[in-house]
């Protein structure tokens, strides 16, 4: 998997991670306070009812107590007339008075009016538990409510009901009403069918963000990348354009060091044994002076070949290994310009690579050639360190230093050949100067594995 790719998701995940989490907690905890919420609202709505149908109740109480007072002799008329108000008292879908007297009989049901006359004291619901028996006996201590099964007449099936009754003690009997529990539960289903449907919308409303904000990540990592590998690719071909001008540099100056150096000098030693032949062959003796100065001559010719030889490659380095080479160089410095150096090289055993040998060798060679022709210093510090993954240069001078800025000339072919070197083989480099500090350049190298 590309690098890139990896730091994207490396970007991505953690926060897709954590949004989701957040989301989550904050979903549950939403719906624990909603249910807190809804547990608040039902029992407040419980406490509503218990108060509605004590009202109902307490009205219906009202309507018939002048009824009740004003009976007289006559109680029979007076609770024919009782039942045929509670009869005709009802509310709601299914709200109704019910009435029974002391020994469990029902008096008065509009809904049920089948129940009317049976003694219904030993009745039970399908659990097993008495119905009437609490109700007379609610009734009787005072009144109150009651929670039992009973039949819900718009559905004509069994629901929880809750039933509040009180007594009419001047003829014995219980009479009430009350709701279906069902009602409520299907208020809180409503609210608790809300509240999901809102949970769930803000969860698509944060789905729908974070998965915004993803592609938006992506959108601009892959902008990013793609003006990255823009510049990446105009940094590389402006790297090999460099590359090639610098090689083409080079075997320019080798033709004109072989044309204007060894050319003349071979010239030269041409004509003088040309020119001692001639001699010799008329009986000169002094065609043997031509003979010595063409040796001379060649004898400087070969010297010349070895100094282009080991500008093009060191033969030390194959010979001797970097270590040698490397303090030979330093040593013939040092004699040559009286310059002292403090030497700290910590190497390998194995071999460097032969890339990175070279590329240290030359820069450290284009270091002293700029030291010596423009710090003016007395010390120089060399250390040469190895990690197990790179190489690393760091050369000081004590010299005088420049400021980069105003003398932009001072950085030239030099200096631009040693950065392009390190960059070639995909290192780091940094030049510090600055007026009466020195100059201090920094290199690393990557070492490749042979897995790479």
């Amino acid at each position: 998997m590309p690098l890139k790719i990896k730091i994207m998701l490396l970007a991505i995940l953690p926060m897709l991670a954590v949004t989701t989490l957040t989301t989550w907690i904050g979903s549950k905890g939403a719906r624990l306070l909603s249910e807190q919420e809804i547990e608040i609202f039902e029992a407040s709505l419980l406490a509503s009812k218990r108060r509605e149908l004590r009202h109902y109740v307490e009205m219906a109480e009202a309507a018939i107590r002048p009824v009740i007072e004003a009976a007289g002799e006559d109680q029979e008329a007076a609770k024919a007339q009782v039942k045929r108000m509670l009869h005709d008292m009802t509310f709601g879908e299914d709200g109704y008075f019910f009435v029974y007297d002391r020994n469990g009989v029902n008096l008065v049901h509009p809904v049920q009016p089948e129940l009317v006359g049976q003694n219904l004291i030993d009745l039970r619901d399908y659990n097993g538990e008495f119905i009437i028996r609490p109700l007379m006996q609610i009734a009787h201590e005072g009144g109150g409510y009651h929670r039992y099964l009973w039949k819900k007449p718009s559905r004509d099936e069994i629901e929880d009901k809750l039933g509040y009754v009180i007594s009419i003690p001047e003829w014995g009997w219980m009479f009430g009403t009350g709701l279906y529990v069902d009602d409520i539960s299907g208020e809180i289903n409503k609210i608790r069918s809300e509240v999901n449907r809102n949970i769930r919308e803000n969860y698509f409303t944060v789905s729908v963000i974070v998965l915004g904000t993803l592609l938006i990540i992506v959108l601009l990592g892959l902008a990013i990348n793609l003006h990255e590998s823009r510049l990446a690719d105009e940094r590389l071909r402006a790297l090999a354009h460099r590359s090639i001008l610098f090689n083409v540099q080079e075997r320019r100056r080798f033709s004109r060091e072989l044309h204007d150096g060894i050319n003349q000098l071979m010239v030269s030693v041409l004509y003088r044994m040309e020119l001692a032949q001639r001699k010799l062959t008329e009986g000169d003796a002094r065609g043997l002076d031509d003979l010595q100065a063409g040796r001379n001559v060649l004898n400087e010719a070969i010297q010349e070949v070895r100094r282009i030889s080991h500008d093009l490659r060191p033969s030390i380095l194959d010979d001797l290994g970097f270590d040698v080479a490397l303090g030979n160089l330093l040593e013939q410095f040092s004699e040559r310009t009286g310059i002292r150096i403090r030497r700290d090289v910590a190497l390998p055993d194995r071999r460097l690579p032969e890339d990175i040998e070279i590329t240290l060798y030359r820069l450290i060679q284009e270091a002293l050639t700029n030291v010596e022709r423009h710090a003016d210093a007395s010390e120089l510090v060399l250390r040469l360190s190895h990690q197990r993954d790179a190489v690393r240069l760091d050369l000081r001078d004590n010299g005088r230093g420049f400021d980069p800025q105003a003398n932009r000339h001072v950085l030239g072919i030099g200096l631009r050949n040693m950065r392009e070197r390190v960059e070639l083989l995909g290192g780091d480099y940094r030049f510090d100067t600055g007026p009466g500090e020195g100059v201090r350049i920094r290199v690393r190298l990557p070492i490749k594995t042979s897995r790479e």
